[in-house]
């Protein structure tokens, strides 16, 4: 009914080469690896009613008419639920990067912004809910954590400091400003999609890159880690100098280098449980926030 098993199938009572094909599809449509294997997450998605994929798209109509308005020639759009990026010109998808996007207690924000600057070999400063959630307790577990991560502790005035001269018991660490140097091992790995936004958050390499082939890629702690992330930034770069995929991979262990844009260009990331391609083929992601179901639930009451 949903289209993906050929007409000309038949009813089969075996796993033949046209389930396998149909199967593919399906997964290919829900945001899972077409491996025609019947893994978990896509038994689950096959499981979820028509009714509930009615509502999905329903919920999905509201939000894209809310969206509605010109972004520009050339933009970026993150789609949460999918864990995807595309980039766009002339309304063309140009580029389409696998993501990984927040935890469930760490979410990835939705936002509208401007890309304004790459950062080449940056450091990467941990946000205090990081500091308290997450370095606090490992310090506590391992005091040369920090040595190990070659992450250094800064006072007010940016004098660094000496991490057993500080109480690992309390939280009182949080008020220091924790900086991780350029490295194979930063959080960034080698660069920054810059843009400002007052979640503090932003899109940027790892080193964890087996992490990208994961089904469930909902493991950040709400900024947008992006694979192949040099083929975007060489992109987003176009017209900002000379600069391409491959000089900007051949200043990775070199100096930090901010580059700016010469016209910013435009970032939304957006919530989107249900879509259409061009072609008309129908898409869903799974309401992994959910934000559908909260929605849902009030329009009941």
């Amino acid at each position: 009914i949903s289209g993906d098993l050929s007409q000309s199938a038949g009813i089969s009572k075996s796993f033949d080469t046209y389930v396998d094909t149909a199967v593919k599809r399906f997964q290919a449509r829900h945001g899972l690896p077409d491996d025609g294997v019947m893994g978990k997450y896509t038994f689950a998605a096959m499981n979820i009613s028509a009714p509930v994929r009615l509502g999905q798209l329903e919920t999905n109509l509201v939000r894209l008419r809310s969206m509605s308005g010109f972004l520009g020639n050339r933009y970026v759009m993150v789609n949460i639920p999918a864990a995807q990026i595309e980039a766009v010109e002339n309304d063309k998808v140009v580029l389409r990067h696998t993501a990984i996007v927040g935890k469930i207690d760490r979410q990835t924000p939705i936002l509208n912004s401007k890309i304004n600057e790459i950062i080449v070999n940056p450091y990467w400063n941990a946000p205090e809910s990081i500091v308290r959630k997450d370095i606090i307790p490992l310090m506590r577990k391992d005091p040369e954590y920090l040595t190990k991560n070659s992450i250094r502790i800064l006072g007010p005035n940016g004098t660094e400091l000496d991490p057993k001269t500080i109480d690992w018991s309390t939280e009182d660490a949080a008020k220091f400003r924790f900086r991780q140097d350029p490295g194979s091992g930063n959080a960034m790995a080698s660069v920054k999609i810059n843009f400002p936004n007052k979640f503090m958050v932003y899109m940027h390499d790892t080193p964890s890159k087996g992490f990208f082939n994961r089904d469930y890629r909902f493991l950040s702690h709400g900024c947008v880690r992006v694979q192949g992330v040099w083929d975007l930034a060489a992109w987003l770069l176009e017209g900002s100098g000379n600069w391409d995929r491959a000089s900007l991979m051949g200043q990775i262990g070199k100096e930090r280098q901010d580059l700016r844009l010469t016209r910013p260009v435009p970032v939304v990331w957006v919530y989107m449980t249900g879509w259409a391609s061009a072609d008309g083929t129908v898409h869903f992601a799974d309401d992994v926030y959910q934000v559908d179901t909260i929605g849902l639930q009030a329009d009941a009451r």
